[in-house]
């Protein structure tokens, strides 16, 4: 048996057949860049998260780049983000001329430490804060985030790239967000046919700069009132996404069921597997296991061995990049986003997951860490451990 770590083509039984049909009608109709299809999936997306306006966009790093702008970061700006998230974040910073700073993450739940944002507010004259949603799940201190953010009158940019569909207090942690971003990649969640994004706000005139920003700066065909750039989303795009949407609440069930018997199943086994704080309800967009890294290397073998799938998400922390050279602007905190990437593993997660491919999962992991008595302790995951 072979189990990839992402499998995109299983689809429901009417799915292809719809898609089909929508597709059909989208190329039939020349409905290619914006128009009714973009505008139905933004009101759709509104009303799924309780969003004042949705914006969609060509994908999930130029949403970033489009509510940076949006906030008036510009040229020199600090910019608060954490040291544990995908490059993008970073990268959205740089690329609007703002000086990232990266804010080191609190073990307990992965995410940006909140104390050491604060301590980042009073070294740092800062202009915005990007916090990111990581792995389907966000920080404990989410409320005191958006509190302090206010009362300090610094904009809050909730990056959402892996918490579409995250509940927060039974509500879409999106819909309580002052402005948001999300990728629709097609690995994520909710994932398009091609790339798109869409960017979030509660706010109508900052909705308005947004799709200003995204469109050229068009207040007309040939009229511009700002400088912007080319970020459209296309309708086949819009389309497939509105159309996945009739069907996400039965694919994040079917994600949630792995991830919880990943945890029931192996979890005391040598790794440990992380969860959302109290109030999450996860998208399961990942199953987040830590390990002493020489355990994890030995389990990598014996999954590549059994034909099993896995990843790193991500084995490395932003401000370790050699990217980074010459744009970060500083780094408050300690170096646990570095352990968390020296530590990570996580197993195959996707919807439609035959049973015996989660069994062969959880068989082959047991197998292999009961012969690894001696590359680590077995014990609840330990950050500051001598192995690491």
């Amino acid at each position: 048996m072979k189990v990839p770590f992402i499998d995109l083509g299983r689809f429901e039984e009417d799915f292809l057949e719809r898609w089909s049909e929508v597709s059909s009608d989208v190329v039939r109709n020349t409905r290619f860049v914006g128009g009714p299809d973009v505008a139905r999936l933004e009101e759709r997306l509104a009303a799924e998260t309780g969003a004042g306006h949705v914006v969609g966009c060509a994908n999930g790093t130029d949403a970033l780049q489009m509510a940076l702008r949006a906030v008036g970061v510009s040229d020199g700006d600090v910019v608060l983000i954490p040291d544990a998230t995908f490059w993008a974040t970073f990268e959205a910073v740089v690329n609007v001329g703002g000086r990232p700073v990266t804010v080191d993450i609190d073990p307990a739940d992965a995410q940006m430490d909140f104390e050491l944002f604060l301590e980042a507010l009073e070294a740092h004259e800062v202009r915005a804060v990007v916090l990111v949603h990581l792995y389907g799940w966000g920080s404990a201190h989410l409320e005191d985030f958006r509190a302090t953010c206010r009362r300090c009158g610094v904009p809050l940019i909730e990056d959402c790239a892996q918490a579409f569909g995250t509940l927060r207090h039974g509500a879409q942690v999106l819909g309580g967000a002052e402005i948001a971003t999300v990728s629709f990649y097609p690995a994520k969640v909710l994932g398009g046919c091609g790339d798109a994004g869409a960017v979030f706000c509660a706010d109508g005139e900052l909705a308005e700069r947004v799709r200003l920003l995204g469109n050229h700066g068009r207040t007309s065909h040939y009229e511009h009132g700002l400088v912007g750039w080319n970020s459209r989303m296309g309708g086949l795009e819009a389309a497939y996404l509105d159309l996945s949407l009739r069907y996400l609440p039965v694919r994040l069930a079917e994600r949630r069921a792995v991830t919880e018997r990943y945890r029931d199943e192996l979890g005391g086994l040598g790794m440990t597997f992380l969860a959302p704080p109290e109030g999450y309800l996860e998208n399961a967009y990942l199953s987040v296991a830590l390990m002493a890294p020489a355990r994890r290397a030995a389990l990598e073998q014996g999954l590549r061995d059994a034909g099993i799938g896995f990843g790193n998400v991500y084995p490395r922390s932003v401000s370790e990049q050699s990217g980074a050279t010459g744009h970060l602007a500083g780094h408050v905190g300690g170096a646990n986003a570095a352990t968390l990437g020296r530590s990570v593993l996580n197993l195959p997660v996707f919807p439609y997951m035959e049973a015996e491919e989660v069994d062969y999962v959880i068989g082959t992991v047991r197998r292999v860490l009961d012969e690894t008595d001696d590359l680590g302790p077995r014990g609840p995951f330990d950050w500051n451990a001598s192995w690491l």
